[in-house]
């Protein structure tokens, strides 16, 4: 088995701790029904400043946080970092993980993103690493024990299918493997039932988002409203082992500043998908 996965039994179990330790910061019950770690990626509440979008988080009972730079900025600032967590922790969430952030052949700037990810608490990092960055990744991911997870942006990107992903990866540490965006890979012609088998074992994240087309140009929607099968996803993700602290987020990029009401519709389709799995 690998280091960083789960048996069924373990999965549930570990799931339901996590939860119930997440309700009980919350002051509300959870059930393992709802998933070992189902949260968001902060990008979908960007239309909010960070107090309010944590606090709309916590509303739509969710425990996990995926932050992104422009919500929770890189810094070396430890009093500024400290600040973040403690809010964060105040309102009985946990940080998932934090990205997209860009990874190049420059060593020192990568390992200020680790410090920073080291400080705040962060065990994955969503990443974009340009093909000269491995090198500096596999020193990183090996000093800091922080996971590197390599992000999809679809059609026009580099890592645009799951066979790019598993040919940049295959040589270097399994801490480096990948968050696959279900969406961006539904416009990259990819079912995500697929991505998730050919990435088990080195998937670490795994964005929630749905498409109305499977084509490059195309309208963000509810998820299971357009072409993601949300029940057959879970079953996936339970047969690839997906491990219990890896980041399950939910994104919906469209409306922003608006966005509560999808969401909410997002995660009772997650939730519901999770408790039939």
């Amino acid at each position: 088995m690998h280091p960083f996965t789960l048996d069924r039994r373990s999965f549930l179990t570990t799931g339901a701790a996590v939860l119930g330790a997440a309700a009980t910061r919350r002051g509300g019950a959870a059930t393992a029904d709802e998933g070992p770690n189902l949260g968001i990626q902060m990008y979908s509440l960007r239309g909010f400043k960070v107090d309010e979008a944590l606090e709309h988080v916590k509303d739509l009972g969710l425990g996990f946080v995926e932050f992104y730079p422009g919500m929770f900025p890189v810094t070396d600032d430890r009093a500024a970092i400290k600040a973040m967590r403690d809010k964060v922790a105040r309102l009985g969430l946990t940080i998932s993980a934090y990205g997209v952030s860009r990874f190049t052949k420059d060593a020192a700037a990568n390992r200020k993103i680790f410090a920073f990810a080291k400080a705040a608490g962060i065990g994955i990092l969503g990443a974009d690493p340009d093909p000269d960055s491995f090198a500096s990744l596999d020193d990183l991911v090996r000093e800091f024990d922080i996971r590197i997870a390599i992000h999809n942006h679809g059609p026009t990107h580099r890592y645009n299918k799951a066979i790019d992903v598993l040919t940049a990866i295959e040589k270097h540490d399994d801490r480096i493997g990948a968050c696959a965006d279900l969406g961006h890979f539904l416009r990259s012609g990819e079912k995500p039932t697929e991505v998730i088998r050919l990435l088990a074992g080195r998937l670490y994240g795994i964005h929630l988002k749905d498409f109305a087309e499977m084509q490059d140009k195309t309208k963000g929607v509810i998820l299971g409203t357009g072409h993601i099968d949300v029940p057959a996803v879970f079953a996936a993700l339970e047969q690839a082992e997906f491990p219990a602290d890896g980041a399950l987020s939910i994104e919906y990029e469209e409306n922003p500043q608006n966005p509560i009401a999808e969401i909410r519709d997002c995660i009772a389709a997650a939730r519901a998908a999770m408790a039939a799995a």
